[in-house]
């Protein structure tokens, strides 16, 4: 703590810390103040604006909409996600370009951006761009099913396909903008940031990716479960319990539950994660213990056992920093808090060791001690500043004023 304290008391730490308290409750939480929605008469085509919805406090117009993408197995599905612009967006001129902002963590099933979640998004009015939001499987129009948490791939997929539908849709509603395409996210969503980086040098060359903003990601999957294993701590036990139960679901693994996990997490499952009704804190409160050997069964906690082999394997499949050929002009910004034990550090650290060694030259590597406290763990303190870094980085690229006040 002592540590903590002595680090904040520097001026520019303290400045960004303090803008930072400041816009947390708005990245935590939004409450709409709708107009009513409005319908769109759109040309025929698969993806449509569902509603619009302004809200009035900040000028936000959100457009959600539903597209053509893939499930987790790869069969033809419609998602969800919104379209954001901030009151300084206008049909009349192009905005700075556009955001495909990659939502962090989220369990209760208004938390995704479709159901009015759009923390982050009114973080970006103010800067003339365009903000395209995916649901990913498992939210919004699919909120049904199972979410295929920490997939990488599959995430990616939602995103990508997101933002070819939304530019359809916003070229038929009459807006344009420049040729500037920002690829953000935190926690989860930086995981899938850096898999749609992945998915575009894959598949996608008309797809050229001004800038990514990469932050606290579980880039190296299998090596996130390998450290929890190892120090047998995690400081977000929903996210092992969701992991697990995601590629047990997609990877088809066919493991039953009782091999996996120990009561009282076992006999709630149904309750308090497949049920879509509380959010990360409260199942983290639920569960009640930040130590993994509390609620996930001694053989999964056994690197070596052929259980947890099988699922190391399935992650494997997924592990971004290994098995592509990223395009060599990216340009990326890793960032991590050192001291994180939500995601381990190490998976930004792989991360750019593997970008770095596949001919990328263009990566900052941002990895520090910035601090945490009992009301703000590392992860949550990352969180804010990655976005000031961001919100600084964008600035300078775009060359304009920062639209939040950094100092």
């Amino acid at each position: 703590m002592k540590k903590f304290f002595s680090f904040i008391a520097s001026g520019r730490t303290m400045a960004f810390l303090m803008v930072g308290m400041l816009l947390l409750p708005m990245l935590l939480s939004c409450d709409p103040d709708p107009v009513a929605p409005q319908p769109h008469d759109l040309p025929m085509s698969a993806a449509y604006v569902t509603d619009s919805v302004l809200y009035e406090s900040n000028g936000m117009m959100a457009y959600n909409f539903v597209y053509p993408s893939t499930d987790p197995f790869g069969h033809p599905i419609m998602l969800s996600g919104t379209i954001t612009m901030g009151p300084e967006v206008h049909r009349s001129q192009p905005a700075r370009g556009m955001m495909l902002y990659n939502h962090f963590t989220v369990y209760r099933a208004d938390q995704c951006p479709s159901r009015g979640d759009l923390g982050v998004q009114q973080g970006v009015i103010g800067s003339g761009l365009i903000t395209v939001s995916a649901d990913y499987y498992g939210f919004g129009v699919t909120e049904h099913h199972h979410q295929a948490y920490c997939i990488s791939a599959v995430n990616a997929q939602a995103s990508i396909d997101a933002l070819l539908a939304a530019r359809r849709l916003l070229a038929d509603m009459g807006f344009a903008w420049d040729d500037v395409l920002f690829n953000t996210g935190y926690s989860q969503g930086g995981q899938t940031s850096m898999g749609v980086v992945r998915l575009v040098a894959q598949r996608y060359p008309d797809i050229d990716i001004t800038c990514t903003f990469a932050g606290a990601g579980s880039y190296d999957i299998p090596e996130t479960y390998s450290d929890f294993l190892r120090s047998e701590v995690a400081g977000m036990p929903s996210t092992v319990i969701s992991v697990l139960l995601a590629y047990d679901e997609f990877f088809r693994l066919g493991v039953p539950h009782d091999e996996v996990f120990l009561e009282p997490v076992l006999s709630h499952l149904d309750e308090w994660i497949f049920s879509k009704r509380y959010t990360r804190e409260e199942i983290d409160e639920r569960v009640g213990s930040l130590m993994v050997a509390d609620y996930v069964t001694p053989t999964m906690l056994d690197i070596d056992s052929p259980l947890s082999q099988r699922f190391l394997e399935a992650m494997r499949t997924d592990n971004i920093c290994q098995g592509w050929t990223p395009r060599g002009n990216e340009r990326i910004l890793l960032f991590h808090n050192e001291t994180d034990i939500t995601v381990p550090v190490e998976n930004t650290l792989n991360m750019y060791r593997f970008l770095i060694d596949n001919g990328v030259t263009d990566v900052t590597l941002d990895v520090a001690d910035y601090g945490s406290s009992a009301a703000m763990p590392a992860h949550e303190t990352g969180a804010i500043f990655f976005l000031l870094t961001t919100i600084r980085t964008i600035s300078d690229i775009l060359g304009i004023e920062p639209w939040v006040p950094l100092a």
